[in-house]
């Protein structure tokens, strides 16, 4: 998992509630166990039309969002089903944090374990990111995990709060197999003593 320490990009806005993750990575594209190729179902019904082409209208079709780093979503983000394809997809798509005043648990959860910073804010500082994010190609934010602030284009500053172990996890670059390896030396030196004590296990 790659490490996330700071990040500086644009900020795309989602003015929207309650979206769930049929509607971040609809069941269509749920066909595979790769966490590659899941781009193009992102927001799949609402930034494409039926005949398959872009809706010029949805934010990450924009000219001044398509490189888009980092989101700004409304309220309730990723509930629904537990699918893990939506980080993925999220991923898939160069998205490395979302910034909300909620999430679903099971969503948020999993965007750690895939390298994604979620970000919970009051009502007021979403408010004021939704505005910064609005500004197209300058809607430039700055997410420093180890400060735990973003940083607005105007220089303005908002402190988040984090767990420390997930902060730890992210920094590292540590999934859960990240971080069972940390322990192999003390796994292998049980497993050799184990064979030594109970050869017939």
């Amino acid at each position: 998992m790659d490490k996330f320490t700071q990040l500086t990009g644009v900020a795309a806005p989602l003015p929207i509630v309650n979206v769930d993750t049929d509607m971040i990575i609809p069941k269509d594209y749920l066909k595979t166990i790769k966490r590659t190729g899941l781009a193009e179902g992102l927001f799949a019904e609402m930034r494409l039309n039926e005949d398959g082409s872009e809706n010029p209208d949805f934010v990450l079709n924009k000219p001044a969002y398509r490189e888009a780093t980092i989101l700004v979503a409304g309220d309730n983000f990723g509930c629904g089903s537990s699918r893990e394809h939506a980080p993925w997809a999220l991923l898939d798509r160069g998205i490395r944090c979302v910034i909300s005043t909620s999430f679903a648990d099971i969503f948020y959860n999993n965007c750690f374990k895939n390298g994604i910073l979620p970000v919970q804010v009051s009502p007021e500082e979403l408010d004021e990111l939704m505005d910064d994010a609005n500004r197209g190609s300058n809607a430039v934010l700055t997410v420093d995990l180890d400060s735990q602030t973003i940083t607005g284009p105007d220089g303005g500053s908002i402190k988040f709060e984090i767990d420390a172990f997930k902060k730890h996890c992210l920094i590292n670059g540590l999934d859960d197999i990240g971080l069972t390896l940390e322990k192999a030396d003390s796994i292998t030196s049980y497993e050799s003593k184990l064979s030594e004590n109970r050869p017939w296990v």
